[in-house]
């Protein structure tokens, strides 16, 4: 059984087979998270994708979820950490500084020789709608300093940056196959 770290860029998990675009030498499968077509039925255990389902519009997400259903074996763990569009909202609302929200909400990540960007965002309601209509079960919250707490990605993202007595930018949500 296979732990999948899907668009991990340049960050490496020890244990985990990473799968992204991008070229680095970690990268186990240079490919789209969307398909997972190099990987058989119900032969991984957990899905890890840090800052990643937002890159697929909104109508993409329910094929996205369907493929790394297909990966995941009955029971297996979906792991996601998206930008929280509340917490967004929230940090707005103190500031009053459109800058400070920018990157979270429209996102732009280099990929090799071109950019992308966010397609959509989510708020808890939407993104545990979308996976109870995919499937997943079981959704709840969990804990990154204590699940990787010696892995730095945007799952432990604050604003004030680095500040954890702030507000967390991002939304991490564990969800289980049906």
């Amino acid at each position: 059984m296979i732990k999948l770290h899907l668009g991990c860029g340049k960050r490496f998990i020890p244990g985990y087979v990473h799968v992204d675009l991008a070229r680095f030498d970690h990268i186990d499968f240079h490919a789209s998270a969307d398909n997972l077509s190099m990987l058989d039925s119900a032969s991984a255990q957990e899905i890890y994708a840090c800052h990643l389902l937002e890159y697929f519009d909104l109508g993409q997400v329910k094929d996205v979820l369907k493929e790394w259903s297909r990966v995941l074996v009955k029971g297996g763990l979906l792991r996601l950490s998206v930008p929280d569009f509340d917490a967004l909202l929230r940090i707005y609302g103190k500031t009053q500084d459109l800058r400070k929200i920018l990157g979270p909400v429209f996102g732009r990540m280099p990929l090799n020789d071109g950019t992308i960007y966010h397609r959509t965002t989510y708020n808890r309601s939407l993104l545990e709608e979308i996976l109870l209509g995919a499937n997943y079960k079981k959704i709840k919250d969990w804990d990154t300093f204590t699940t990787f707490p010696d892995h730095d990605d945007f799952s432990k993202a604050f604003f004030p940056h680095n500040d954890r007595s702030g507000d967390q930018v991002s939304l991490n949500i564990i969800a289980e196959k049906g």
